[in-house]
């Protein structure tokens, strides 16, 4: 039942992507708002109290329906999974930027590919070269595809194996935008962020990212180059601040044979810093050197995008394999 969930829903959402600024994601943000302003108040025992609320309640609550859809009728609960999915996964929630910025750059509009950027990662590319611009724009786009599709998709097996519905794409896809609300001292909030929170849902975002990230960076090895990208995952995956991303670009990086990283333009590590309803400047987070490869180019997007979705059918052969498995014993 998992491998068609995941397949109906990724179905579901190229034919009916949910629009930018849907009500579920007004809904989470105003959740999120809500266990700050009425859980928070300051002290470093707060933190784990607000950051459990928000993103294991909501988990434990989609597993409860599980449980009663399940019990009910097996359908009903192989719908709530789609659905959720729907919610959590897909590509269409942020490959709008990227099919617009690379558009722009085909037709030799750098200073509208430029204002896209700067739209999507609220970060200053007015001085972007046409090679940094492209890389930031491959950077961040990878590193989306991992949270949007290959965090939720792992995440949502191991709950579901465990009887939990996909009560862990919604822990994931919680956690995830719980470290970003929270990392960006958002003006939305009626208090000061708790600075032990800041970092209570960095460092729990980091622990539940740990295996999806690397499972991710061997998806694009085994899809790409995998000599090369294994030797960049060893030798340049600290280059970055944050390791789970490093080893993401890392291994993307040799996968495709392109340069990544550097500190030529304004060099910041993607840092999932995207704005709300307002805020101040995203934290920027340096990163020193590149890996080896070709300078990026505007045809390595479509290099990028072929990793991607050859990663994306490698890991539904093997749901599906695993689904037939257990059909058959």
């Amino acid at each position: 039942m998992n491998f068609f969930a995941v397949l109906l829903a990724l179905l579901c959402e190229q034919l009916k992507p949910l629009r930018h600024g849907n009500r579920v994601h007004q809904s989470v943000i105003a959740w999120v708002r809500w266990t700050g302003r009425n859980f928070d108040a300051g002290g470093e025992h707060h933190a784990a109290v607000v950051w459990a609320i928000t993103v294991l309640v909501p988990g434990i609550a989609v597993a409860l329906l599980y449980w009663a859809a399940h019990h009910f009728m097996v359908l009903l609960a192989l719908a709530l999974n789609v659905l959720v999915l729907y919610l959590t996964l897909g590509f269409r929630q942020f490959s709008h930027y990227f099919t617009d910025i690379r558009d722009a750059l085909e037709r030799g509009d750098d200073a509208t590919a430029r204002q896209l950027l700067a739209e999507w990662r609220h970060l200053d590319a007015s001085e972007l070269p046409r090679t940094e611009l492209i890389r930031h724009v491959i950077e961040h786009s990878l590193l989306a595809a991992h949270r949007h599709v290959f965090g939720v998709f792992f995440w949502f097996i191991v709950c579901s194996t465990l009887g939990l519905g996909p009560a862990g794409a919604v822990i994931y896809r919680m956690a995830e935008f719980a470290s970003r609300y929270w990392a960006f001292k958002s003006r939305t909030l009626d208090a000061p962020t708790n600075q032990r929170l800041l970092a209570l849902s960095r460092q729990a975002f980091v622990f539940i990212d740990h295996v999806p990230a690397r499972l991710t960076a061997a998806g694009f090895a085994i899809v790409g180059n995998f000599e090369e990208a294994v030797n960049a995952w060893r030798r340049d995956a600290s280059l970055w601040l944050h390791p789970n991303e490093g080893i993401i670009l890392a291994s993307a990086a040799g996968a495709v044979g392109l340069q990544l990283g550097g500190a030529a333009a304004p060099g910041i590590t993607p840092d999932r810093s995207k704005t709300f309803d307002a805020g101040s400047e995203p934290e920027a987070t340096g990163a020193a050197g590149s890996t080896a490869g070709a300078p990026p180019q505007l045809g390595h997007l479509q290099s990028v995008v072929g990793l991607v979705w050859r990663s994306v059918v490698l890991w539904m052969l093997l749901l599906a394999l695993l689904t037939l498995a257990n059909l058959v014993g």
